[in-house]
Parts: structure tokens; C-alpha cells; sequence
């Protein structure tokens, strides 16, 4: 039984104090609260007499989910920087580290893989090795866009190696007198002078090979015989032109048909053989 003699402990003021904040705090959040859900929804509501306003709405509504970007086929390829692809397409998994890649600027991820050689790490971007796939999962990037960017990560980390450099520019529209000679209608056949045949626009070799060959044959990757390499060039140019049309044409070893460019015809694929033997003797 409870001792009746026991006597009530007395609360002090600062208990009451305590005790009537609390009592009123949880109220006040629940109020604080519900302003906020209020608020929310009255900022989604559309003022339907406002014409402005209900037009955004509508067209925020129809918006299409993707858009399409028309693109000339036949508009000459631009290759771009090692960094330019890298942050396209690379950064998403070698800033981070995702799934086991090196990262940029990491000289422990990348110390191993850099004496490797030049080479094979353009190789292994090619075809793909353990987790990355194939050109890093975009089949647009082109051989020599992946020895840029193998160039530029690895040179992040340490590396010193030399990436390919960009295809000469295209010679500048004739100007002047020479424009107006070369706008200038041919003279008619005469009896004595019987009218040229068509020339072919020349096609340049040296071009072709800085955009789609020199990837793999100004290093060597993947066994390609290296441009100005007389003695890895000797015994294939022994074989004949028609040989090594046809080697570069269909493909041949590791080497794809056309290096890889379907849309090279056969003759830029002629004469970019041209400028490597042209180089190589």
C-alpha cells in the first residue's frame, strides 16, 4: 500500500515551461506542415482564365520526350580531340572508376596499363576487353578518335605518348584569275583538236589516311605495318598495287574491310594506299 504520509513532489517552474512547450510543439509542426501541402498544390494549379498561362501548360504537356537531329550524310567526317571524346562518351565511367576502369589522372589505375604499350591499349579500346565494350559502347567513334583518347588519358596518368594528329586542311577555293579560269567553259573540239576526256577529281590519299588509317598503321596496332616502315613495307609491296588494293578493300588479318569506313569508296581506299607506299620505298 501506498504510504499516505508521502508527500507530492512540487513541479518547479522550468519543468512547467518544458512541459508547455513540448504540448504546443508537436501542433505547430502539424500546422507548418499542412501550409506546406497547401501550397504545393495551389502552385500545380493552371489559372484557366489566364490565356498565357494555360497555353504554357498545354505545350508543356504535348512537349515531345525526345527530338530528332537531321544530320548530312554526305557532310565530310570531322574527327575530334582525344578530350572531346573522352567527355562525350568515356567520363561516365573513367571519372568514377565504374566497373573497374582507370580513372583520368590516376596514375595507380593506370601505371600497369601504360606499360603495356601505346598499342595494345588502342587495341583493347577497339575490340573491347573485361567490362568495356567495343570503341567504349558508341560504334560512331573512329580508330583515330580512339588513339586520341587513349592518348589523352593515358598522358593524364604520366604517359608521354604521341597521338595522331589531325588530317591536313583542305586546299583553299581558287581566288581571282585562277577562279575565273577554272569557271571558265573548256574551248570546243576542233578538227585538229579533238576534245580531252574528263579528268577524275584527284582524290586525297593523305586525308584518307589521317582520318581512317593512321590509327592503326602510324602506330602499328594490332600488327598494321607502320607508314615510312620500308622494311615492314617491303615484302607487301612486292606483292603488286592490285594485291594491296584488294587487302584494304575487303579487309585482310585484323584489319576490317575498308579500315573499318564502309563509307570510304574504293578509290580514297586506293589512294590512301597510294600515300603509305608512296612513304614506305
Amino acid at each position: 500500500m501506498a504510504d499516505p504520509h508521502a508527500k507530492m513532489t512540487k513541479a518547479t517552474p522550468q519543468e512547467v515551461m518544458v512541459s508547455v512547450v513540448l504540448g504546443l510543439l508537436a501542433p505547430l509542426i502539424a500546422i507548418v506542415l499542412i501550409l506546406f501541402l497547401i501550397d504545393s498544390i495551389q502552385s500545380g494549379q493552371v489559372d484557366v482564365d489566364d490565356p498565357e498561362v494555360a497555353e504554357k501548360a498545354v505545350l508543356k504537356n504535348i512537349a515531345p520526350v525526345a527530338k530528332l537531329e537531321a544530320r548530312d550524310a554526305n557532310a565530310p567526317r570531322v574527327e575530334r580531340s582525344g578530350e572531346e571524346v573522352f567527355n562525350a562518351v568515356c567520363a561516365s565511367c573513367h571519372t568514377p572508376g565504374a566497373l573497374g576502369a582507370p580513372k583520368l589522372n590516376n596514375k595507380g589505375d593506370w601505371g600497369s596499363r601504360i606499360a603495356q604499350g601505346y598499342d595494345k591499349l588502342i587495341e583493347h579500346a577497339i575490340n573491347g576487353i573485361r567490362a568495356m565494350p567495343p570503341r567504349g559502347g558508341d560504334p560512331d567513334i573512329s580508330d583515330i578518335e580512339i588513339a586520341r583518347t587513349v592518348a589523352y588519358m593515358a598522358n593524364s596518368a604520366g604517359a608521354n605518348f604521341k597521338a595522331p594528329e589531325a588530317a591536313a586542311a583542305p586546299a583553299a577555293p581558287a581566288t581571282d584569275k585562277a577562279a575565273d579560269q577554272a569557271a571558265a567553259p573548256a574551248a570546243a573540239p576542233t578538227a585538229d583538236k579533238p576534245a580531252d576526256k574528263a579528268a577524275a577529281p584527284a582524290v586525297d590519299g593523305k586525308g584518307v589516311y589521317a582520318s581512317s588509317c593512321a590509327a592503326c598503321h602510324a602506330t602499328g596496332a594490332a600488327g598494321a605495318p607502320k607508314a615510312g616502315d620500308k622494311a615492314a613495307w617491303a615484302p607487301r609491296i612486292k606483292t603488286g598495287n592490285d594485291a594491296l588494293y584488294a587487302s584494304a578493300i575487303k579487309g585482310k588479318g585484323a584489319m576490317p574491310a575498308k579500315g573499318g569506313n564502309a563509307a570510304l569508296s574504293d578509290a580514297e581506299v586506293k589512294a590512301a594506299v597510294d600515300h603509305m607506299v608512296g612513304l614506305s620505298k
